[in-house]
């Protein structure tokens, strides 16, 4: 098997010169029940990161060539992962493959010993009863749409979308409200249920669907929908999420890349292939805010000791800016 690819950290002293200080302000910003909602703190660029944890949860796994059931992630891997995430000095985690509250306050606590306190927190129910999806902040997380159950059919057979829909909105200044649409589709493991790549396709359309109705009733919304798709960007699933290219909802695909211009996202062992399988999309409300130049995916020498995945790190300047419909 091919070991993992050694790749450097790009340099961040853009970003610490970015958070050399951060003005207090003392107005405050309406939540969407209309009551005022906590302060806030006003940055320059914010950095927002998707990452696949790799199980950061119990599950059953091999420990010294056995198995062992109900097995936490190994220490090693959780401080390989707090090491990757505070070199890029994250402001908000939407993070895929978490388990419980517990582990969502472990992974906090680890992040504030190294640094970078992110006290606000959203552990999201799927269907699956032991991969989550999980956001941490820096930010208030101000509004949070808790989906009916998502289902679709194929066949005469009924299937829940097993992650759901992670959506959360930030506020980041008093003026700036990100909305973030956080998704993990179903793996490329065969199951009795169906075909793998028939109910990704399904669950792509709900997830489009659903960027389709917060677009109807506000273009202007800046969001952000990142996570693990698991497919590459020729499939079919990516295409839907997207949209029709020229679409007013049409959604830009980030193309985050290493410094040594690399933009794979997981190592798959079993296929022993590295692919881009993480992606973040953002409609034209958001687009004029990202700092494309700045965004990146994070690389490191261990990253694979962390997970199979890597994290996208997403630059946005929290200042409105009027859409614009140009560039790629």
């Amino acid at each position: 098997m091919v070991g993992p690819v050694s790749l450097r950290l790009p340099a961040v002293s853009w970003l610490l010169a970015a958070f050399a200080s951060l003005e207090s302000l003392a107005a405050r910003s309406p939540t969407e029940s209309g009551v005022d909602g906590p302060k806030v703190a006003s940055a320059p660029e914010i950095r927002v990161v998707a990452y696949n944890l790799r199980n950061w949860l119990r599950t059953e796994r091999r420990l010294n060539g056995e198995p062992v059931p109900d097995a936490p992630k190994p220490e090693a891997e959780k401080a390989a992962v707090v090491r990757l995430l505070a070199s890029v000095r994250p402001d908000v985690v939407g993070v895929c493959e978490i388990g419980t509250d517990e582990d969502v306050v472990d992974l906090q606590a680890r992040l504030r010993a190294a640094g970078h306190d992110l006290p606000h927190r959203l552990l999201h129910e799927g269907a699956d009863s032991e991969r989550r999806l999980a956001l941490v902040s820096r930010f208030p997380i101000v509004a949070h749409r808790a989906a009916a159950a998502l289902t679709y059919t194929i066949g005469d057979r009924t299937h829940r979308f097993q992650r759901g829909i992670l959506d959360a909105s930030v506020q980041v200044t008093p003026d700036y409200r990100l909305r973030l649409l956080g998704a993990h589709l179903k793996s490329r493991r065969e199951v009795e249920e169906g075909d793998q790549a028939v109910m990704r396709r399904h669950e792509a359309v709900l997830l489009r669907e659903h960027v389709e109705t917060i677009l109807e009733s506000a273009p202007d919304t800046n969001l952000l929908v990142y996570g693990d798709f698991n497919d590459t960007k020729n499939e079919q699933p990516i295409k839907v999420i997207q949209g029709r290219f020229g679409d007013p909802h049409h959604l830009r695909d980030l193309w985050l890349e290493d410094e040594d211009g690399h933009r794979f996202t997981y190592y798959w062992s079993v296929a022993d292939s590295y692919d881009r399988i993480d992606f973040a999309f953002v409609n034209d409300g958001l687009w004029p805010e990202i700092e494309t130049r700045k965004s990146f995916l994070a690389a490191d020498p261990d990253w694979l000791k962390a997970s199979d995945h890597r994290p996208l790190v997403i630059v946005v300047r929290p200042e409105e800016t009027p859409s614009r419909r140009q560039g790629p």
